[in-house]
């Protein structure tokens, strides 16, 4: 657990600095947390990418893991799981942020080498509930993980959306976008 009133040298500074008085107030980690500290790219990739724009992000998270530059994201569309399993082929770190708590969490057999490894850490801002994501989490996860990104990569962004929302802040915190 890392939380800014207490422990703010492992807290991250750009929650702060980004998310104001919405910042999380504790973090809740499982695994390494020098991984924090990393640059981080972030994923928003969309269940309902069309095939070649799919082709194209696919691509674009092959070229991040040769990079071997920290990745961040929900991983939790079909698309995200599918973006894990080539991550988890390469040795950069990856940061898995799910929209529940954490706190009973198994480490998924195909990410179990990555985490031995300490190249993989969850994180989440939630305490015991919810223990599953919904809506609202979602859309918090996303703006944490869009406020701890270094660069974001968001394939597609339908307008209203809440991925429209968080792509927005991106801009707003001046963030390049891949």
């Amino acid at each position: 657990m890392v939380d800014p009133g207490h422990d703010t040298r492992d807290y991250p500074p750009q929650l702060l600095a980004r998310l104001g008085h919405g910042a999380p107030e504790e973090l809740f980690l499982l695994g390494r947390r020098g991984l924090l500290g990393e640059r981080k790219t972030a994923l928003f990739l969309p269940e309902s990418l069309p095939a070649p724009e799919r082709r194209l992000a696919l691509d674009t998270i092959r070229r991040l893991r040769d990079r071997d530059r920290a990745v961040i994201g929900g991983f939790e569309t079909a698309l995200e799981r599918e973006s894990l399993a080539i991550l988890l082929q390469g040795r950069q770190p990856v940061i898995i942020c799910p929209a529940r708590a954490i706190e009973t969490l198994r480490i998924p057999a195909d990410c179990r080498a990555a985490f031995d490894a300490g190249r993989l850490l969850y994180l989440s801002p939630f305490i015991q509930r919810p223990l599953r994501p919904t809506r609202e989490t979602a859309f918090r996860r996303g703006l944490l993980v869009a406020a701890l990104a270094d660069e974001a990569l968001v394939a597609h962004a339908e307008s209203g959306g809440q991925t429209a929302l968080i792509r927005e802040r991106l801009l707003e915190w001046k963030v390049p976008l891949l």
